[in-house]
């Protein structure tokens, strides 16, 4: 199999990053804050796996996500050093990115990665500067970092005999160190050059500290029960006790502050309170808070979910929140992209379609010109109605204003110009509950729908006898009985959907296979591992390509049932795998991979989503690996993926993951059905420019011929969906020279054509 391979970050060494990648895009939350940092001029915020600021002069805000070279692995600290105008992110796992602010470089720091230590014990806690060092506290100990020199110092295991411990943060006062360990506070001098020796610390104190911090000439600590507690130059006794443990502990200069997921405590420089803010005070919300920080007289506070809070100091009763537009989450389980918005929902079901935890989340809707609209939770349940784990969104093809959205819990909604307009349930419907004779317990899942061409809405309605529903365009509803095609229907978990050109229904379950439908004779069939050569009876989706074979993709591999039309000639449907010469040695293509999405673009061409293994793109035929994204060779920031979907018009191939949403542009596009609408682009193409020339508005199967302009040919092809490409070559072998290009298009019978130009200046 060949594959394609985007620059691949090796974690064995260094790497500085610069990216200027513009086939990708990146669509983040920043509502999830895990650390702040600040400067003179600006407020510096790590969510998830992206980071953001605010300049004070300018208002702008800036984001720096995996598209830029981030990785999207989890962040647990930040900080931004004035002196040398850079900001250091820690993560999870040890990683540590520096981005050099005047150029926008980033440097990947793998050194924590690379110690010989549990996986599990490597994560940042926190930064501390002094004097150019970067004081890195690990859960194993405290790592230098020189911030000029850009290398790593020495590595202190300051636990008992040297022993690794928890380091939750650093401090340095009065020409000593002193570190806030999960067993008791230790110091030494911070000019000591064998402090790699962990007999020149000193145990000041035992417990389990969370936070210590130098203030003037103050030290203070915080334990894991909330005490905070002052330091008197030997020992450290009671200053005060929170009622809820501290989250966070910062010197911000001329305040101290301290947060508990519900307040945020402003003292001043004799340790006196001067300001509280409460999350209970901030209307219509009560956010809980992670860090906090007071920047001229502004507090900033980072929350889980609803970002940076930002208040005056001086009267903190009127809120500001500053993150960056984006979806109320990166965690996006479903999402349907058409050719003017994306709708994205955030509820979930496990891998055997267990609906708990119930997630309560709202939506969002991304627009390419208005960006994006979240409709929180508050706008979607009704009184004495949950409505939880939102799992599926299907936009009606003729009016793109009118969605429904699938609850694997509440049953399924619709929504009419962005506003909640009807809920469907067991009450006002033929949707069934699992438990009809209780009725507080809802239970109805709906997992996914999907439009005919008719214009009604088909639904798969799990864990009844009659699991199949269809909402008709007149507005009445139907249900289908399949009791003997299933093994048994308590245990039915039905999944995704897909509807064929005719008009058969694939229903994906969990462990009868596949199933497919049609209403004309109420025909149903199965495709298991028995009977149908499926690799596993797990169906994860299916997608109809452009020569009507079935893709299926199972938990264990992939499938293909070569023609749709089997369904009504076939009495057993039987699909095979793709076969393919590995090294000389034939293969089965993506042997036991779990797959969990498959889509088909303009070109025929299949993107594959897998659970752990990232991005696939295949030829048509599957023969040809085209191209293989995974969060180490690219801008993904998981290789778990949930989620693909295509804005046929402009190409672009969206990507959910677990831990964000990105897009790459691609060039197929769908086929247009005439020529009125072809588009040359760039035109000219000027000397500077690198890439290709594409012409999109193609009808499939065109044909593309393109001579100069004494008629010699230079190019031919023929289109494969809506838009090709020319390198700007003669027939891949030059160059070819300064002047105009006459583009001849014509469709496949010859009864539509089209003549453009295209100016190209060397």
């Amino acid at each position: 199999m060949k594959h394609f391979f985007a620059v691949l970050l090796f974690l064995g060494f260094l790497q500085t990053v610069h990216s200027q990648n513009r086939s990708w895009k990146g669509y983040f939350s920043y509502n999830e804050i895990k650390d702040l940092s600040q400067s003179e001029t600006a407020i510096y915020a790590a969510s998830e796996n992206a980071l953001f600021s605010k300049n004070f002069a300018t208002t702008v805000l800036k984001t720096t996500n995996t598209v830029d070279g981030l990785s999207g692995e989890t962040i647990t600290a930040i900080h931004h050093s004035a002196t040398n105008n850079k900001t250091v992110v820690g993560y999870a796992n040890g990683l540590i990115i520096v981005i050099n602010e005047s150029d926008g470089t980033l440097l990947k720091v793998v050194d924590i990665i690379s110690k010989q230590l549990a996986p599990n014990i490597k994560a940042v806690n926190h930064f501390f500067e002094y004097e150019n060092i970067l004081y890195v506290s690990c859960d194993f100990g405290i790592v230098q970092y020189n911030l000029a020199t850009l290398q790593f110092g020495d590595t202190y295991f300051i636990g008992d005999g040297g022993a690794e411990i928890q380091v939750s943060q650093s401090t340095v006062l009065d020409g000593s160190i002193y570190a806030a360990t999960s067993s008791g506070i230790r110091r030494a001098l911070v000019t000591n050059p064998n402090l790699v020796d962990f007999s020149q610390w000193q145990q000041v104190t035992t417990g389990n500290w969370m936070g210590i911090e130098a203030f003037g000439s103050e030290l203070l600590a915080i334990d894991q029960s909330g005490q905070i507690n002052r330091f008197n130059g030997s020992s450290f006794s009671l200053f005060n006790q929170l009622p809820l443990p501290a989250v966070d502990i910062r010197n911000s200069g001329e305040y101290l502050v301290i947060a508990t997921s519900k307040r945020v405590y402003v003292y001043n420089q004799s340790l006196n309170t001067i300001a509280q803010v409460g999350s209970n005070g901030i209307p219509d919300l009560d956010p809980t808070f992670t860090s906090a920080t007071v920047i001229n007289g502004e507090v900033y506070i980072g929350s889980t979910e609803n970002g940076v809070i930002t208040t005056s100091l001086s009267n903190p009763s009127t809120f500001e929140f500053i993150s960056p537009s984006g979806p109320l989450r990166n965690n996006i389980f479903a999402f349907s992209a058409s050719t003017a918005n994306l709708w994205a929902v955030f509820g979930a079901y496990s891998i055997d379609f267990n609906p708990e935890p119930q997630r309560r989340f709202g939506i969002s809707k991304y627009n390419p010109e208005s960006g994006w609209l979240n409709i929180p939770y508050s706008e979607i349940k009704e009184p004495g109605r949950e409505v939880s784990n939102l799992v599926g969104v299907t936009v009606n093809p003729t009016n793109e204003e009118q969605v429904f959205v699938s609850s694997y819990f509440n049953g399924l909604l619709k929504f009419e110009n962005d506003v909640l307009a009807q809920s469907y349930d067991a009450s006002n419907s033929g949707l069934e509950t699992i438990f009809p004779t209780e009725p507080r317990n809802v239970n109805l899942r709906i997992a996914q729908s999907a439009y005919d061409r008719a214009g009604n809405l088909w639904m798969t309605n799990g864990l009844i006898k009659s699991p199949l529903k269809v909402l008709k365009a007149d507005g009445s509803w139907q249900s289908y009985n399949m009791e003997g095609i299933l093994n048994d229907f308590f245990r039915a978990r039905l999944g995704k959907l897909t509807i064929d050109k005719n008009n058969t229904k694939w229903i994906s379950t969990y462990s009868d296979g596949l199933i497919g439908f049609n209403e004309n004779g109420n025909i149903f069939k199965k495709i298991d591992n028995n009977t149908g050569n499926l690799p596993t009876n797990y169906v994860r989706t299916t997608a109809v390509d452009n020569n009507n074979q079935l893709w299926i993709g199972t938990t264990g591999g992939l499938r293909i049932l070569p023609s749709v039309d089997r369904f009504s000639n076939t009495d057993v449907l039987t699909t095979n795998p793709i076969i393919i010469l590995e090294d000389e040695v034939a293969q089965e293509l993506l042997y036991e991979q779990f797959i969990t999405d498959i889509v088909v673009d303009g070109a025929n061409n299949k993107w594959i989503g897998t659970a752990d293994s990232g991005i696939f793109l295949l030829s048509p035929n599957g023969q040809e690996t085209i191209y293989r994204f995974t969060s180490a060779n690219s801008p993904l920031p998981s290789d778990n993926i949930n989620d693909i979907d295509i804005n046929g018009q402009s190409g672009e191939v969206f990507f959910a993951t677990s831990k964000g949403l990105v897009s790459f542009k691609g060039i197929a596009t769908e086929a247009s059905d005439n020529l009125n609408n072809v588009i040359v682009y760039p035109n000219p193409v000027r000397p500077e420019y690198a890439g290709t020339v594409k012409i999109s508005g193609l009808i499939d199967n065109a044909n593309i011929k393109i001579a100069d302009i004494e008629g010699n040919l230079v190019h031919e092809t023929t289109a494969e969906g809506g838009t090709i490409e020319w390198d700007t070559t003669a027939f891949g072998k030059h160059k070819v020279a300064s002047g105009v290009y006459l583009i001849f298009i014509a469709a496949q019978d010859g009864a539509e054509t089209k003549v453009k130009k295209v100016m190209i200046i060397r």
